[in-house]
């Protein structure tokens, strides 16, 4: 039986949400296993130990501590890294299924194409560094642009999803200078989020165990120059970190006033959507404006109870959350502004 081309329409928009959420899901696995300290729980990819599951049998962990004497097998964080390794995969081949059904109907207005075949290369890429976080020893810049790399599949498949759904679309753009604030904002945001990769791949999160002030100072002694040395050579084993404390806290530093900076550009921003959509009579962008400005206040509310709860592991993996969520809310405001309704994209 064919299927008309508004239930195809349909299961297209359907399928994008499911890799919305399972996007959301390996974003969130993926700190979880990072922060529980289980990258490495296997040292081989893409299996485990050299079996599609960690090995449970005597002989096989005997024969896998043998092959990885410096890696022996532990069972939790390897089932950690191979849950998240099979979500990732199953991620992977939804994007692929996308870009071949919007190739096949790239004939068909409301078919997006060039967002779901973007899609494809940037997730090989993102498989590429995840073989390379484990095979070059979590090196911090790979960590940070894995990291970077899952949020940005998150972007342009909430993007691909607002074009076709046309959900809170309107006719009208908005001006200029709203525009160019909304970018900036956006830009600012993924600088902020890769800082965030960058502090969680040095281990330098407990470096600042105090708020507002670091250390009991409010500028500590610390060292940019050794904090942000992008490569450092291979066959470092960067578990746990190789900094001293002083690089640390740089790091850390960098995020926090990265993070003003950022609160400060997404206020202004809302503040502006908020004004123009009531000068304009426009209630999606207000209604995007408030979703945003609520997404901001909960990643605020988090990272403040994570420090003076003292970095609990389930309040650092929801930190990681509330930025994917953050980067979707802008997304969404963002696109809103351009006044597009649902187009080929």
């Amino acid at each position: 039986m064919k299927l008309s081309p508004e239930r195809i329409d349909r299961a297209f928009l359907l399928l994008t949400a499911l890799a919305v959420v399972l996007t959301l899901v390996v974003v969130g696995l993926g700190a979880f296993v990072r922060l529980s300290d289980a990258g490495l729980g296997c040292p081989d990819w893409p299996g485990c130990y050299g079996h599609l599951a960690p090995p449970s049998a005597d002989e096989h962990i005997a024969a896998a501590n043998a092959a990885h004497p410096g890696r022996p097998v532990e069972a939790p964080k390897a089932w950690k890294e191979m849950v998240h390794r099979y979500a990732a995969s199953t991620l992977g081949l939804i994007i692929v299924l996308l870009a071949a059904i919007a190739w096949r109907r790239r004939q068909e207005h409301r078919q997006p194409v060039r967002l779901p075949l973007v899609l494809v290369p940037v997730v090989l890429l993102q498989g590429a560094l995840g073989m390379w976080t484990v095979t070059l020893l979590l090196k911090p810049l790979v960590v940070t642009l894995h990291l970077v790399g899952g949020m940005a599949i998150l972007a342009l498949l909430t993007l691909s999803w607002l074009r076709m759904s046309g959900w809170m679309a309107t006719s009208v753009r908005a001006p200029v200078a709203l525009l160019r604030l909304a970018v900036a904002a956006m830009i600012l945001l993924c600088v902020q989020i890769a800082l965030g990769g960058w502090v969680s791949a040095n281990y330098a999160a407990v470096a600042c165990p105090d708020l507002p002030t670091c250390q009991g100072a409010w500028w500590p002694a610390a060292d940019f120059g050794e904090g942000f040395v992008l490569w450092r050579g291979l066959g470092i084993d960067y578990e746990g970190g190789v900094l001293d404390h002083p690089a640390r806290v740089a790091i850390h530093l960098a995020h926090r006033v990265g993070a003003l900076v950022v609160t400060l550009a997404l206020v202004a921003l809302a503040l502006r959507a908020w004004r123009e959509g009531v000068r304009q009579q426009q209630r999606p962008w207000r209604v995007l404006a408030g979703w945003m400005a609520a997404a901001l206040a909960l990643q605020l509310a988090i990272a403040i109870g994570m420090v003076l709860e003292a970095f609990p592991l389930g309040l650092a993996t929801a930190h990681n959350l509330g930025a994917a969520l953050l980067l979707m809310a802008t997304t969404a405001l963002l696109h809103g502004l351009h006044g597009r309704d649902a187009v080929r994209s």
